[in-house]
């Protein structure tokens, strides 16, 4: 059986957290279907067993930092 994964779409502020309700920014698509949404600090706590049911994990932590992948963006 071969999976098709479709591109995930861009993480936004309406996504929350499965696990405590803060801004996700992890997207955890299972082997067995559907998806989970992390927090930054949940999804480094649960990371070790995520990737053993993980198809695909979106990580968009990157974006917390100063000059993330969103800086330019938001300097405009």
């Amino acid at each position: 059986m071969t999976t098709v994964l479709t591109p995930s779409s861009p993480l936004t502020a309406a996504d929350r957290c499965d696990r405590c309700g803060a801004q996700a920014y992890l997207r955890v698509v299972l082997l067995s279907g559907g998806e989970l949404l992390f927090c930054a600090h949940h999804g480094r706590k649960f990371e070790p067993e995520l990737k053993k049911i993980a198809a695909e994990i979106q990580d968009e932590t990157e974006r917390l930092t100063p000059g993330g992948a969103n800086a330019s963006s938001r300097e405009r």
